[in-house]
């Protein structure tokens, strides 16, 4: 398969500051002893360090794209909000109330570059110029509001991408999967009263936005039953993904019949992740992938573009990584996750993956009929 990644070294050198994980430091937080920000550059670099020395790199057609025009973020974000956050950025950086995701000088222009990766994947597959695409892209995105940046995304580099698809192209069904562990808010707020974008996001209940879960919210007005949230329970593993698939998320990109599935893949759901408490692996991730790409060939021709979103693990992100990269590439490379055999070892027991397949199946009952 002709898969293209983009990517640009230049993302790497965005700066959240000194954070110890997602705290500013100060009282009782002390400094941490390395770069302490959640959302490093680390997760990102090693993962394509390993896609290089795994002879995968030299598989993909790897390049960079043009940073995302200022018409494009129009598209997505308020003149105010863009404004802002270029002001601060040229200025030395800082953060913008009311939530809290924090940025260094220049920011803004790679920003604008994170969403130009997105945006110029999106458009090649469309256009056939590839099979499928995955952007590495950073600073992340989809938590991102249009007047208000959030949980480590400057920009929503999704709506952006396929607004600029769509501008550019014309019209397009698009279904956003959102495997991140955290809820893919920013995107579900930029389609929720429109049809022409299903938007499913797989998340650990209540854990990012805090105390939220959204099973009942499922769009407005024109948007209505095209918002699918799908909050899973701390710790359910492995085979909970597979069940979702299964119960929901198939049957909806099934019943919705996409022209693009594009995945917001954030890795955070791993089983070692700071920021959560799931139990997914390499293999969980490798599986969600092949899932995909099958409805993908079956629904739309193949076309698939994957965006990178979270992960704060820098030793096994760029497992997950590699499982998702050699999936869409339809190749395996000699690297063994040395991290899987333990972790099929700690997942949940049998009551538990039932207990939590029965709330899906109660949850496909109602989304499905």
């Amino acid at each position: 398969m002709a898969t293209q990644f983009y990517h640009d070294e230049r993302c790497l050198w965005h700066s959240g500051g000194e954070q110890a994980l997602f705290m500013p430091v100060g009282g009782y937080v002390q400094p941490p002893s390395a770069s302490g920000f959640a959302e490093n550059p680390e997760t990102k670099r090693r993962f394509k360090n390993l896609l290089e020395v795994s002879g995968l790199w030299s598989q993909l057609q790897v390049q960079s794209a043009a940073p995302a025009r200022r018409e494009d973020l129009l598209r997505a974000h308020t003149p105010a909000y863009l404004d802002k956050l270029k002001t601060m950025s040229d200025a030395g950086g800082g953060n913008i109330p009311p939530h809290f995701a924090p940025f260094g000088p220049g920011s803004y222009e790679i920003a604008c570059l994170s969403a130009g990766l997105v945006k110029q994947a999106v458009e090649a597959v469309l256009t056939g110029g590839a099979d499928n695409a995955y952007a590495l892209s950073r600073p992340p995105g989809h938590h991102c509001l249009p007047d208000a940046s959030m949980g480590f995304c400057l920009l929503a580099n999704i709506p952006i991408a396929l607004e600029a698809a769509r501008a550019k192209l014309g019209p397009c069904r698009v279904a956003v999967v959102d495997w991140d562990v955290h809820h893919g808010n920013g995107t579900q707020h930029a389609y929720y009263h429109r049809a022409d974008t299903l938007t499913i996001s797989l998340h650990q209940e209540n854990c990012f936005p805090p105390g939220y879960g959204g099973a009942t919210d499922r769009g407005a007005g024109a948007g209505d039953g095209t918002n699918l949230n799908i909050p899973l329970l701390g710790g359910c593993g492995h085979l909970a993904y597979l069940d979702t698939f299964e119960l929901l998320v198939i049957p909806a990109l099934r019943a919705f019949k996409p022209d693009l599935i594009v995945v917001a893949s954030g890795f955070d759901a791993s089983c070692v992740d700071p920021l959560a408490r799931m139990m997914a692996t390499s293999e969980t991730f490798r599986a969600m992938a092949g899932l995909l790409m099958a409805q993908a060939k079956e629904l739309c021709g193949g076309k698939l573009v994957v965006a990178h979103e979270g992960g704060y693990s820098d030793v096994y992100v760029p497992f997950c990584g590699l499982a998702v990269v050699e999936t869409m590439l339809g190749s395996r490379s000699p690297v063994i996750d040395p991290f899987l055999e333990p972790s099929e070892l700690q997942q949940p027991p049998a009551d538990l993956i039932a207990f939590q397949r029965a709330r899906l199946a109660a949850q496909a009952a109602v989304v499905f009929g």
